[in-house]
């Protein structure tokens, strides 16, 4: 049975902007000046009790910690990989579930956030797909997610130098990012903030599988890097492996890549292409994939197929990866084969999918019993 988690009337704090907690601190009658001083407690201290908020007057501490709380999402379960890749499943306050994985290298990190419980899309390659949408997540929650992760490797404060293990986010978790554009944007912004977390545009990548109408907005508002879940190179594939093209196929995606404002030869958009036997990896498939992208700075990010129960697809064998690997890169295009990472605990691109379904199904019984 599900422990339930208790019911905390105050107003979190995590995931307002710098104006939103200012406005707090004047409901308080607080000078706004106090939200700076909140602002790098929470973000680059990490701190979330109000009591060890030491550059605080005592009275303010006490007073704001009444009506307000500086939150984290609940560690559900942990899981680490053989390969290090470690995977959270973090309970929200509504018992809803969500996904993120922290991928290690040698001397850094990328963090993979999740945008939404379950998903908008219903990619057929992907595991969280075969799982509905149950809501978008709040701004909080998505910052929340790298704060946890960042309390788990004890790295707070900020470090001055911009040394640390979690040095980067990826927005490629559960959901599609730009189906949730206004949360993630304003999460993203804390995140990038100069005096909190601050971590730099150009070490956030949002992966979107072509929502094109927010593609130059994220561009121009964010600027931070681009991925783009391309996987077909023909639209009746593609409308079967990503359907959301059947909305915006293949031209209007590319032609959107074309426009996006940061896009240059050193900040190259990625095209991420997973690799599925028989299905997208002939030597046509790659010269085509060429042809579609030239004329945009680009690298080509292949994705050996990961599996999960319940699939009708399997992985192209390594000779034919490599193959198509070196017809990209004759062309000029960076092509680098992705190494799987978290197999063994479900953690791997496309595998994603949280318990949070049959948390639905559980909160539409009550529903449906309730007076």
């Amino acid at each position: 049975m599900t422990t339930p988690i208790p019911f905390d009337p105050r107003i979190e704090l995590v995931g307002l902007s710098r104006a939103e907690l200012a406005e707090e601190l004047v409901r308080l009658d607080e000078k706004p000046f106090r939200a700076k001083q909140l602002w790098h407690w929470i973000y680059h201290q990490g701190e979330t009790d109000f009591a060890k908020m030491t550059t605080l007057a005592k009275d303010f501490r006490t007073k704001i910690a009444e009506t307000h709380k500086v939150g984290r999402p609940s560690v559900a379960t942990l899981q680490t990989s053989t390969d290090g890749t470690r995977k959270w499943l973090f309970r929200l306050d509504d018992f809803k579930d969500v996904e993120t994985v922290y991928i290690p290298e040698n001397d850094r990190g990328a963090v993979c956030v999740s945008s939404q419980v379950g998903c908008t899309l219903t990619c057929s390659f992907c595991h969280t797909g075969t799982q509905p949408l149950v809501r978008n997540l709040t701004s909080g929650e998505i910052v929340g997610q790298f704060m946890a992760a960042r309390d788990s490797y004890n790295e707070w404060p900020t470090p001055q130098d911009g040394t640390r293990m979690l040095s980067n986010i990826v927005m490629m978790g559960m959901g599609e990012p730009l189906f949730n554009y206004e949360n993630v944007a304003k999460a993203l912004t804390i995140v990038m903030d100069h005096e909190g977390i601050s971590l730099s545009k150009r070490r956030i990548t949002l992966s979107t599988s072509g929502i094109v109408p927010e593609i130059e907005r994220c561009g121009e508002e964010l600027g931070v890097n681009l991925a783009i879940s391309l996987h077909a190179v023909r639209d009746d594939l593609r409308d079967e492996l990503v359907p959301i093209n059947k909305k915006w196929p293949i031209h209007e995606l590319l032609e959107a890549c074309r426009r996006y404002p940061t896009s240059s030869n050193a900040r190259r958009i990625t095209f991420e292409y997973v690799m599925i036997k028989g299905v997208n990896d002939t030597d046509a498939d790659a010269h085509e994939l060429v042809n579609l992208v030239r004329g945009i700075p680009a690298k080509i990010n292949l994705i050996p197929f990961n599996p999960w129960p319940g699939t009708a697809y399997e992985c192209s064998s390594n000779n034919r990866i490599h193959k198509f690997a070196d017809i990209v890169n004759a062309a000029g295009y960076s092509s680098p084969v992705r190494r799987p990472r978290g197999r063994d605990i479900m953690a791997a691109c496309g595998q994603l999918k949280s318990a949070s379904e049959r948390a639905k199904k559980f909160s539409d019984r009550e529903t449906a019993v309730t007076p």
